[in-house]
């Protein structure tokens, strides 16, 4: 077979960007999926020879290097094999990474950003800091533009989001700067132990120049004492947020920058996205006015703590990106800090062998009414008897309708995956803001 012939995994979006980057650099290439009817394959291009149906260990070994989509677990059996029989397995970041090598790439700075929470909110407001800048910036990875498709050399920063699978199938990305935001128990499906999922996030700081890490999550510091290091978080940090007259304020180790009253975004998990993004912009030297600038006007991301509508008094928050009991945790304190009402709660979903009990805590300090449904409500329920199970979320949207009082907030944070009931988070969080409105509309009749 010709070293030219190259596998591609997985036919996702990932998958098609290495299909379509390994054409354009002269490979021949095989794409494979599980699936039989994959979607969006009939646009492939004619010199691509697709395979569908079960992995095969004894035709993939044929294949030297193999590019792996990041919904495939490596702990594949077919893929397994083919590791054992000495094939390359590497990801699409990895073909990212060789790329910035060439000489047409050495000037441009790359900041990779992963975390169980948080990352999709720190890598667009870096992104819209670095935009503000004069720069040519390019901002995906996990999130929008697949990596590959960013390519460009006149792009003088990349700004990538990274899921812990998409570091399992990368080597060499040396990026300036690196941080893991934070840690919580996630994909617990996929991987071995909750170790086994730490272990997988580290490995974007054996890839880096210089780190950040959270002083207040011990699980992010690197393990290297000889990798440059900075910390965002409590005071004392390089980037924190310290009180002054009972109010809070992000400062850069002894300079105070901004009251986080000036901020549209809300919560103290919020405020800890906006030092991670601060501290990120000032290791690739992007101008801190401009930086404070952006911060203050900065709204967050729809699915992500996004408010809704206020009803009779009522505050409605869809966090239909609070896929895992960190997320959760952190958009329930975080909001239980800055109001004198209670927090209602839905949630529910898939579970992913999550461990909800860990929840218990934030349910007694919001006081309000707690309402699960969806695969795994059986478990959740389980957990604590506060937690009513309903139907399905437009049940618990009426039922927390009439639990909550004027000065009360409604947030919907699952906790879990959507794809029980719902194409995907998104879907999940339109429905909920439907039932909202339709709420509001009612009383506005």
């Amino acid at each position: 077979m010709s070293k030219k012939q190259v596998a591609v995994i997985g036919a996702g979006k990932s998958g098609i960007s290495s299909v379509n980057f390994l054409l354009r650099a002269g490979y021949q290439v095989s794409l494979f999926d599980t699936r039989e009817h994959p979607p969006g394959v009939d646009k492939l291009d004619a010199r691509v020879e697709l395979f569908c149906g079960p992995l095969n260990a004894s035709f993939l070994v044929n294949f030297k290097l193999l590019v792996v989509s990041p919904g495939i677990a490596l702990a594949t059996p077919a893929l397994q094999q083919v590791k054992d029989a000495g094939c390359e397995l590497i990801g699409d970041i990895e073909l990212f990474a060789r790329v910035l090598k060439t000489p047409s790439y050495a000037h441009a700075k790359v900041v990779t950003i992963t975390g169980s929470n948080g990352k999709t909110t720190v890598t667009s407001l870096l992104g819209e800091m670095a935009s503000a800048s004069p720069l040519n910036v390019a901002i995906g990875g996990n999130i929008g533009t697949p990596a590959l498709d960013l390519l460009d050399p006149n792009i003088n920063l990349y700004i990538l989001e990274l899921s812990s699978f998409q570091l399992e199938t990368t080597t060499s990305l040396n990026a300036d700067i690196a941080t893991i935001l934070n840690i919580s128990a996630d994909h617990l499906d996929r991987y071995r132990s909750y170790d086994h999922y730490i272990q997988s996030k580290h490995i974007i700081y054996q890839q880096c120049k210089k780190a950040l890490f959270n002083i207040e999550d011990a699980q992010t510091k690197p393990l290297s004492c000889a990798l440059d290091q900075i910390c965002f978080g409590a005071e004392n940090a390089d980037f924190q947020l310290v009180k002054q007259n009972n109010e809070t304020f992000i400062s850069m180790g002894s300079e105070t920058l901004l009251n986080v009253k000036k901020l549209k975004l809300s919560g103290r998990h919020n405020w800890m996205n906006a030092l991670a993004a601060l501290a990120l912009g000032d290791a690739v030297g992007l101008d801190k006015n401009i930086m404070l600038a952006v911060l203050e006007n900065y709204q967050g991301l729809e699915h992500r703590c996004e408010f809704v509508a206020q009803v009779h008094g009522v505050r409605w928050i869809n966090d239909s990106k609070g896929t895992n009991v960190g997320a959760t945790q952190a958009a329930l304190m975080g909001l239980s800090q800055s109001i004198s009402g209670k927090v209602h709660v839905i949630l529910g979903g898939q579970g992913k062998g999550a461990d909800f009990s860990l929840l218990r805590p934030v349910f007694n300090e919001v006081q309000g009414d707690i309402f699960c449904f969806g695969e795994d409500a059986a478990l959740i329920a389980s957990v604590d008897p506060r937690i009513q199970r309903v139907d399905d979320l437009a049940q618990a949207v009426c039922l927390a309708e009439q639990a909550a009082t004027a000065g009360d907030i409604v947030m919907f944070s699952p906790a879990c995956a959507s794809l029980d009931m719902y194409k995907n988070f998104m879907q999940r969080g339109d429905h909920f803001k439907t039932l909202v409105n339709a709420l509001e509309k009612k009383y506005h009749v």
